[in-house]
């Protein structure tokens, strides 16, 4: 801080002013532990996989030509789009054995834990720690940066993280008698079951199955509520889904189902949400935006809020998302793809992921 600053100061006019023929003293430049002569990064040409297609694989385009513009070293990044995680998976396994194996890829950091075991990837901690190209990852939220860790090594770095949230009609619920949100899975059935009770006693029968929880079956939402219920899909390093307490999860959202306070079938959930169809239902980050959009063209005024998976406490949010992955190659290529992960992460970067995509932001 600036007292600092000032007290070093001070100190150093007194030690010069008492030894006046002594040479002051000069900091030593921090030095790098990676041995890779910057000077062989000048032109060096790096090729990354990305699973994107639409928004995000222009705006990464548009960081790709940004940073092979402006960056000091000279390196040049070439992006080619995978379309999708599944296909990027299968075609990075399948080039190991080739020519074309890429030196960067966004994954998923399950992906990046498995090839780490095949011992194709490279342990980043050791880049993320230089003192000359290391990076500063405290604003960079715990539950995100440790994601990517395997045993002790570091198979990747953050790239996006997002969830999937509930989203809950207040309006509606101040309505059915509920002045606050559902803290537990108790509250969470109440509030569902007194919703498909209104529907089942208005004079409209074509809506009598409906008005609960819109049921989402995406992995992350059942993930979520085993979570919620005190549960998970590893046991000591093993996955077990048979778990007493994920089979609790399932039996209440199972109920939930028998007794029509929870239903299936909508074709689009954001809009059976707005016209007051479900009171619950469940939705990605990214789809937040669309909400307040399908809410507006339907007229709806209805305040609507994001909920976490309740769990008798603050709520149950299972984060998740892609990351950076450098694949084994020589010291300068995992150097020059280290380099541009250290500029994607870069706040101003990062701001313009998250103004595109609605997703969380890496750096705080």
């Amino acid at each position: 801080g600036a007292d600092t600053t000032t007290t070093v100061t001070a100190e150093a006019s007194v030690t010069q002013s008492v030894a006046t023929n002594s040479t002051p003293e000069t900091t030593p430049m921090a030095e790098s532990r990676l041995e890779v002569n910057e000077e062989a990064l000048n032109g060096l040409e790096i090729t990354v996989w990305m699973p994107w297609y639409g928004i995000e694989s222009s705006l990464f385009e548009t960081f790709v030509e940004e940073f092979n513009a402006s960056n000091a070293w000279g390196i040049i990044v070439s992006a080619r789009s995978q379309t999708n995680f599944a296909n990027l998976y299968e075609m990075t396994t399948s080039s190991f054995a080739t020519m074309d194996k890429p030196d960067m890829v966004i994954a998923l950091p399950e992906h990046a834990q498995g090839w780490y075991d095949e011992g194709m990837v490279t342990d980043l901690t050791d880049y993320a720690e230089d003192p000359v190209y290391g990076l500063d990852s405290d604003d960079i939220p715990f539950a995100f940066w440790n994601q990517d860790l395997s045993a002790n090594a570091r198979v990747g770095i953050p790239a996006q993280r997002t969830a999937m949230v509930l989203l809950w009609n207040q309006t509606w619920a101040d309505e059915l008698g509920f002045v606050s949100a559902p803290v537990s899975a108790d509250d969470f059935k109440q509030q569902a079951c007194r919703a498909h009770d209104s529907m089942r006693t208005d004079a409209i029968t074509e809506n009598d199955t409906l008005g609960g929880w819109l049921v989402n079956t995406e992995p992350m939402t059942a993930y979520a509520w085993m979570l919620a219920f005190g549960g998970g899909v590893l046991e000591e390093g093993n996955y077990r889904f048979l778990a007493p307490k994920n089979i609790d999860s399932f039996k209440f959202l199972r109920e939930l189902s028998e007794t029509n306070c929870a239903w299936q079938g909508a074709s689009d959930p954001i809009t059976s949400f707005a016209n007051r169809e479900a009171l619950f239902i469940t939705v990605g980050l990214g789809d937040l935006p669309s909400v307040s959009r399908i809410f507006a063209s339907a007229g709806n005024r209805d305040k609507w809020s994001v909920l976490p998976f309740p769990n008798n406490g603050n709520g149950i949010i299972a984060v998740y998302g892609s990351s950076y992955v450098v694949l084994n190659s020589s010291e300068e290529e995992q150097l020059a793809s280290w380099l541009f992960i250290k500029w994607l992460l870069e706040k101003e970067q990062d701001a313009r992921w998250v103004e595109a995509t609605h997703l969380f932001p890496l750096r705080s």
